[in-house]
């Protein structure tokens, strides 16, 4: 467990880190900030793209060897971040970097959830996601006060350093995992055929869009609109992260005992917070608080969307487990996107958190209307029949 959540200490590091430092990489490549987000962009592309097709293509391989050939893939690309000279091949190599994320995270989790006692499911899969929390308390503003004052290209210099680690951890500690139960690529393909993994894939992308607009531009944003400090940047970086933490470890519990509960009252508080940010956050103290807050409501997400997608998936675990992580990705690039788009139009930095507002209420609606079909249509499979 310890092994798994260091890859996504590691993840976590490299996926958020980028948008701390958006405006040195903007001035490092001589480009402007909206046109840097496409690097955060670039990256949640390789995750939507590599997270589908490595599940389905690699569901006869080993667990353990998988999981350990993916954080390879992850060490590679993040060299060739460090070593890309042009704006071009940075974005080939955030592209690159991306591919094995989903399939990683994916898997992670069914193998937390093939370990866990019953009943405790989302625990174990938040226990997993727990490093890609932590990164965020640690390892981002690490990486971001190392970009600020050595170049933005020593921060993805610490994630390859910290996906060597973890390459030789999974290889030390990972079990071999044979009991675990094999698919097919078929089989992991009529995932694609359920309307409910449908469903909660668009919950993650609409709902989780709005954070990410905020978040992606959360630096210029605390600067200019807040009045904070450039040096303080890290600190309201690592308060994201401590509310990633706390938002992870609460969504595990809550899922748990009422998933469906727990996902919409996430989705509200989302709701609520980014509308208040909008407005608020020329305060330096209360953009700070609310940065906590928005993290924590995020972050509570995960856990329950990741065990909706094993509960409706039935013998698809592997891409379905996969595909949740290609969602919030995909919320990634078009958070990214949209937050770049009001900015450039001229509606200033605390737009995104207005449009964000509005993605979070329709991820709502969403989930209305996958319960909806779901009692019209009968029950989602329990966990007994899931593979984990």
């Amino acid at each position: 467990m310890l092994a798994l959540a260091l890859g996504g200490f590691g993840i976590g590091t490299t996926e958020f880190v980028a948008m701390g430092l958006l405006p040195e990489m903007a001035t490092g490549l001589g480009i402007s900030e909206p046109t840097a987000g496409h690097v955060i962009s670039a990256y949640a592309l390789g995750v939507v793209v590599g997270a589908p097709t490595i599940a389905a293509l690699t569901a006869r391989v080993p667990r353990r060897t998988l999981l350990v050939a993916l954080m390879v893939a992850f060490t590679v690309g993040n060299v060739a971040s460090v070593l890309a000279p042009t704006y071009g091949t940075l974005m080939v190599a955030r592209f690159v970097a991306g591919l094995p994320h989903g399939a990683y995270f994916g898997i992670a989790a069914l193998v937390a959830a093939h370990l866990a006692e019953p009943g405790r499911r989302a625990k174990a899969v938040a226990t997993v996601m727990l490093g890609l929390s932590v990164a965020n308390v640690i390892g981002v503003p690490v990486a971001t006060w190392l970009g600020q004052n050595l170049g933005w290209r020593t921060a993805f210099a610490l994630v390859a350093a910290i996906g060597v680690v973890t390459v030789l951890s999974l290889a030390a500690w990972m079990p071999r995992l044979d009991d675990m139960p094999a698919s097919s690529p078929i089989a992991e393909l009529g995932a694609l055929t359920r309307v409910q993994v449908w469903m909660t894939l668009i919950m993650g992308m609409v709902g989780f869009g709005g954070m990410f607009a905020v978040y992606t531009y959360i630096s210029t944003t605390l600067t200019d609109v807040a009045g904070l400090s450039k040096s303080l940047i890290p600190v309201a970086l690592m308060l994201y992260g401590l509310g990633m933490v706390v938002g992870n470890v609460l969504g595990g519990h809550l899922a748990d005992r009422a998933l469906l509960r727990s996902l919409a009252a996430a989705m509200t508080f989302l709701a609520v917070l980014l509308a208040v940010f909008a407005v608020a956050a020329r305060t330096s103290v209360v953009a700070l608080g609310l940065v906590f807050l928005i993290g924590l409501a995020g972050a509570s997400m995960v856990p329950a969307l990741q065990t909706r997608l094993m509960d409706v998936a039935e013998d698809a675990q592997n891409l379905a487990a996969a595909l949740n992580h290609a969602a919030l990705n995909v919320a990634n690039a078009f958070g990214a996107w949209i937050g770049g788009v009001v900015i450039a139009a001229g509606f200033g930095y605390s737009a995104p958190a207005a449009v964000g507002s509005l993605l979070a209420v329709a991820g709502l609606g969403v989930l209305g209307v996958a319960v909806l079909l779901e009692r019209r249509g009968g029950a989602v499979p329990t966990s007994a029949r899931c593979h984990a």
